[in-house]
């Protein structure tokens, strides 16, 4: 299930491409699938494990065009192991809300990114997130879990602040937010609550069917209740992430 539309945030065979907080690696997929040099970056050991497998079964199977290539690395997003310049393009999905010092990290993004590249950022929604940290304690205070709700206006303030210029945005998964209300009302670890399951299983029918009427029915949910807002951002031309540039963000901490 992807977040970022690859329609918009068009990746040509053999640019280098940085899927930053990967997790469990579903946009680094896409991203090898369409010829990429795909780095993976993650913090969790484990979960960058099972994506180097996938990427060695995709290998296997010729799921990848020639030349494509992958890689893991492990490592912490306020200190990315990469020269200045190095990416065409940036995919960070879900990760910004977990990281305490987000503005470092916007800055981390905007050094290792070349000029004249692209950003993509998706977040939880402000509606749908508020809604969850609403019915359930637990849903965000767990180890690893969700420091902070961003608008969108928050996130775009900050990231243009850092240096990126907005390019646009949309909403996704509209049919998603349901089903993390019904998590965080039965218990955010209850997978077995009948609602619960019985949500899951239509998700799942959807995503491996798409019929037209769900197609549909998320195109009008996703303005209103989308799980996730995606905005998409390019680091302009002659821009090389100066220090001072970084002085200059530092006025958004408050935001």
């Amino acid at each position: 299930m992807l977040t970022v539309d690859f329609q918009r945030f068009r990746v040509k065979p053999g640019e280098r491409v940085l899927d930053m907080g990967c997790g469990a690696g579903r946009h680094a997929f896409e991203l090898y699938r369409r010829g990429a040099h795909v780095t993976a970056f993650d913090l969790d050991a484990g979960e960058l494990a099972g994506v180097e497998k996938m990427f060695g079964a995709m290998r296997l199977e010729g799921e990848v065009p020639e030349g494509a290539s992958a890689e893991t690395v492990r490592g912490d997003a306020l200190e990315l192991p990469f020269p200045d310049g190095h990416f065409d393009k940036i995919v960070a999905s879900e990760v910004l809300e977990h990281i305490p010092d987000d503005m470092s990290a916007m800055r981390e993004l905007l050094r290792v990114l070349r000029p004249g590249g692209r950003l993509a950022v998706t977040v939880p929604s402000w509606l749908p997130e508020r809604v969850c940290w609403a019915l359930s304690e637990d849903y965000h205070t767990a180890p690893g879990g969700h420091v902070r709700i961003y608008t969108r206006a928050e996130l775009e303030a900050k990231l243009k602040a850092t240096g990126f210029r907005v390019n646009g945005h949309h909403h996704a998964h509209g049919l998603h937010a349901p089903y993390w209300w019904i998590k965080c009302a039965v218990g955010v670890n209850n997978d077995d609550h009948p609602a619960a399951k019985a949500y899951h299983r239509l998700l799942v029918w959807d995503i491996m069917k798409r019929p037209l009427a769900t197609r549909l029915a998320e195109q009008v949910l996703n303005p209103v209740i989308g799980k996730s807002v995606v905005v998409y951002f390019t680091k302009p031309a002659g821009s090389a992430g100066t220090a001072a540039a970084a002085e200059d963000a530092e006025t958004a901490d408050a935001v």
